[in-house]
């Protein structure tokens, strides 16, 4: 088998770990009132089955950067693999809602290793702007086009099957991934003696971020002005600033805060965070709504994500690397986010009699194009100055902010569509328009979030090309080890 050949199966088997990873952030929304009905749980705390797997994803992304930097990237990507997989089945097998949060949040682990070497592995194996930009326009379609995906998958599986089964899907997959793993893919060499790992710092920005989610989620059972919520979010911010001095003094930080003196960088995180927070928040409130308020079956609702899906994959498998390749990522970025603030609030007006012809799906075929266009660019944008020896670190940095600004972000808006909708149902609403009056609020604040994205890409990103400015193939391809 040539090099050649070799590299490009081995971008499809990262595709196909990534794919694992990114449905599972997305295939519950489907399955979550069949999951709340079986196993229990509360309105407020349903939201925790999604929540906690981006927590620990999210929380973990840094570290797992560094490690694979440290000691080897494919060794990283098989145990990642193999903790996701065995994790997937613990989810499947789950009989309480508190057996199930736990494994999801193994899974978080297992996923956040699994993403953040794919990155790194294609930063390294693809040095030329043309094929690198193809291949990230795979991965972005994973990642992109893989959250309808999983809404659809979940759909299929809970419809025909139950819920159980949209974990245990992973089991083969994941088996498959792994040997094909060990075959084909580089063996790229760790940095062992470079330094120590920053184990502090990670978890400190985890447990802040994760009390910051739990503070807000809870806020409206607990009350906003509570000494509770009060009390857990000066905790959060208290270890968050606990975290910025372990970073300005440590040796070797798991996130070193010169790094966003790259304005790309600095940039291109702050719009993930903003994109996640309406992205991952709009995932989970239009299944909700399909099914509660127009009364979609599971099957139905994977079905109606399907068109956003298909003009996602068509921008990520050949139209966004063409765009990206002619125009940059900065007008790409911004017109993408626009679009997407456009389908939020599309949906944002749609009624409780809503029609899908009228009322769904032109906000979907928005959506898919504001995706398809803008995800391949924040990607492309964050990585596009730095180090190939920190390619790990900085694909950990960018997953960060797409996970904790989607974790924050459905926090945010979860409670604010509970806050409307109890107000409405005290004032007297019929429970279904208070339902979607929830809604409503929800996807306008989302709207706002893609609009902000937007406007900050136009105004500070510059112009850029695919081709990192700091790139040296001739070290990229000595650094990659074919086994």
């Amino acid at each position: 088998m040539t090099t050649e050949r070799r590299r490009w199966l081995a971008l499809l088997v990262l595709c196909l770990g990534d794919l694992m990873i990114v449905l599972d952030s997305t295939i519950v929304n489907v399955a979550l009132p069949s999951i709340r009905a079986e196993l229990g749980f509360s309105e407020a705390s349903l939201a925790w089955v999604v929540n906690i797997y981006m927590l620990t994803f999210g929380g973990f992304l840094l570290l797992a950067g560094r490690m694979g930097d440290f000691f080897g990237h494919r060794r990283l990507f098989l145990i990642g693999l193999t903790v996701f997989t065995c994790a997937s089945l613990a989810c499947g097998l789950a009989t309480s809602a508190e057996s199930l949060v736990v494994a999801r949040a193994m899974q978080g682990l297992g996923g956040a290793a699994v993403s953040v070497v794919s990155l790194s592995l294609i930063m390294i194996m693809f040095t030329e702007p043309a094929e690198r930009a193809k291949a990230m326009g795979f991965i972005g379609f994973v990642i992109a086009g893989g959250g309808s995906i999983g809404v659809l998958l979940g759909g299929v599986l809970t419809g025909s099957l139950n819920w159980h089964w949209i974990f245990l899907v992973n089991l083969p997959i994941g088996a498959a991934v792994i040997v094909s793993c060990l075959v084909l893919l580089p063996a790229v060499a760790g940095r062992r003696g470079a330094g120590k790992l920053d184990v502090a710092g990670s978890v400190t920005v985890t447990a802040a971020l994760m009390i910051a989610v739990y503070a807000i989620m809870d806020g409206n059972n607990a009350g906003w002005a509570s000494i509770q919520t009060i009390g857990l979010l000066v905790v959060a911010l208290a270890l968050f600033a606990v975290f910025l001095r372990i970073e300005t003094h440590a040796v070797y930080p798991v996130m070193p805060l010169a790094l966003f003196r790259l304005r790309s960088v600095a940039t291109a995180n702050v719009v993930g965070v903003l994109w996640a927070a309406a992205m991952f928040a709009w995932f989970f409130l239009s299944a909700l709504y399909l099914q509660l308020v127009l009364g979609y079956s599971p099957l139905a609702v994977g079905l109606a994500f399907l068109p956003a899906n298909l003009i996602m994959g068509a921008f990520s498998l050949g139209l966004s690397e063409r765009i990206v390749l002619r125009y940059g990522f900065r007008a790409p970025l911004a017109i993408g986010m626009l679009l997407v603030a456009a389908s939020l609030a599309l949906f944002a007006r749609a009624p409780v009699s809503g029609n899908f012809a009228v009322d769904v799906l032109p906000g979907m075929i928005l959506l898919g194009l504001g995706m398809g266009v803008s995800f391949n660019p924040v990607l492309l944008a964050a990585m596009s100055e730095v180090q190939p020896s920190d390619a790990g670190l900085a694909s950990g940095v960018v997953n960060t902010s797409f996970m904790m600004g989607g974790a924050l972000g459905l926090a945010v808006l979860a409670s604010l569509a509970d806050a409307r909708t109890k107000g409405l149902t005290t004032a007297g609403v019929d429970r279904l328009d208070a339902l979607t009056g929830g809604y409503h609020a929800a996807f306008l604040v989302g709207a706002v979030f893609a609009a902000t994205a937007a406007a900050l890409g136009a105004l500070l990103l510059r112009p850029g090309s695919a081709r990192p400015s700091h790139e040296d193939p001739d070290a990229l391809r000595a650094h990659v080890v074919v086994d």
